[in-house]
């Protein structure tokens, strides 16, 4: 039996333990933060499949002086963080070439069309039904041609991810399908190939809570790995040493300085990303509402509904701005009016984010006991229990020639 640790209990870290275990391994996962809130906790709460653009491309390059110059625009840079987000910006700049572009939707929509049903594999391993909805999602548009030309974009995703219904609707019956959304816009774009979890605190706990009776956590953050005699060492802040057979790092932004630890580079930063979270709320909707023009999007859950997105590029020690989320509420109200102006929680979350929006996932190119599973950005809950799959095949020795894009080879 393999001993493997686990650095990083989040969602993506979870779903490769249970991978593992399920194998036969003996598993020990490290988390900094065990009972915390990671970005696991905090997303959105949907199954993405749809979502194989990168954020690097040329029309967002076109867009991003405009949104730069609105302090609480869909996206934002904390300018006293430039020098050290500078290496990363300038790769996003040339992850946004036509080439790299396709590169990177190919690598993506590899992950996706297994995705679905490497959650539901997922899902029997721990036993649970019920845990996703069939929502799908409303995208609104303030102009009929921004909703013509996403319609025209969402149709051919769903073609190269092999089918699900894509409708365009004029305003009259998105309200029909959405009541809530009483204010002006032009229309929208329903998408079937989305689908919503039950809460996210409350998938996350119940994994963890399976894990928890199968393998060993210890509450400690990570600070280096090395190569010992006995196998790979992982030292923590309490100057403990725990070895291991084969290690996985798996610890989101926290993953950056123990690549550095053994002896590789990678191009990692914090997307940062803000919500409010309201209970009992006096407003309802039937399914996600993606407000794409303001890069922010509305969730909602049993009893409560999560107002969250948009981009802020900063360093992970960098104080919250939560009149960002404060932002988010305020565009939503002029299209849904009924939103609550008080009794939301605000909560901020660092999404590990690649240049070229593809994750992480693969073994040291050096060292094939050591495996990375990380940088997935927005799409960590989608593509988790994937990305514990393809991990634990790798460990197992089967190749698959598709993984070498998402190589750290290509940082090096």
């Amino acid at each position: 039996m393999t001993h493997i640790g686990i650095v990083g209990g989040g969602i993506i870290g979870c779903a490769t333990a249970l991978h593992l275990l399920d194998r036969g391994h003996q598993v020990t996962i490290i988390e900094r933060d065990a009972g915390g809130l990671p970005a696991s906790v905090g997303n959105a709460g949907i199954l993405a499949i749809p979502e194989i653009d990168p954020i690097a491309r040329p029309g967002m390059l076109l867009s991003a002086p405009r949104w730069l110059l609105d302090p609480l625009g869909p996206l934002a840079l904390r300018w006293g963080d430039v020098p050290s987000l500078l290496p990363w910006l300038l790769r996003l700049l040339v992850a946004s070439r036509p080439a790299q572009v396709e590169r990177s939707r190919r690598a993506l929509t590899f992950l996706m069309k297994t995705a679905t049903a490497d959650h539901a594999a997922m899902a029997q391993m721990i036993a649970i039904t019920g845990h996703l909805r069939q929502t799908g999602a409303l995208s609104i548009f303030d102009t009929e041609a921004a909703r013509d030309k996403a319609f025209a974009h969402e149709v051919d995703n769903a073609r190269i991810l092999g089918g699900y219904d894509v409708e365009k609707l004029d305003a009259a019956e998105t309200r029909r399908r959405v009541p809530a959304l009483a204010g002006e816009f032009a229309g929208a774009v329903y998408n079937a190939g989305y689908q919503t979890f039950e809460y996210p605190l409350t998938f996350l706990r119940r994994l963890q809570a399976t894990i928890r009776e199968r393998a060993s956590f210890i509450d400690a953050a990570v600070t280096s790995l090395a190569w010992s005699d006995e196998g790979i060492s992982v030292r923590t802040e309490a100057q403990n040493t725990h070895v291991f057979d084969k290690v996985v790092v798996a610890a989101g932004i926290w993953s950056k300085p123990l690549v550095e630890r053994v002896g590789l580079h990678v191009q990692l930063e914090t997307e940062r990303g803000y919500n409010t979270t309201f209970v009992n709320p006096s407003v309802t909707l039937e399914m996600p509402v993606f407000f794409s023009e303001h890069g922010f999007v509305a969730t909602p859950f049993e009893n409560m509904l999560r107002v969250g997105g948009a981009v802020e590029l900063a360093r992970p020690e960098t104080a919250a701005n939560y009149a960002r989320a404060s932002a988010m509420r305020k565009k939503m109200r002029r299209y849904v009016p009924d939103l609550p102006d008080e009794g939301g929680t605000e909560w901020m979350g660092r999404r590990p984010s690649t240049p070229d929006s593809v994750p992480v996932i693969g073994l040291h190119p050096g060292d094939p006991r050591i495996a990375f599973a990380f940088g997935h950005g927005h799409l960590g809950l989608t593509l988790a229990a994937t990305t514990g799959r393809h991990i634990a095949d790798l460990f197992a020795g089967e190749t698959n020639p598709e993984l070498d894009a998402f190589s750290i080879r290509r940082f090096q």
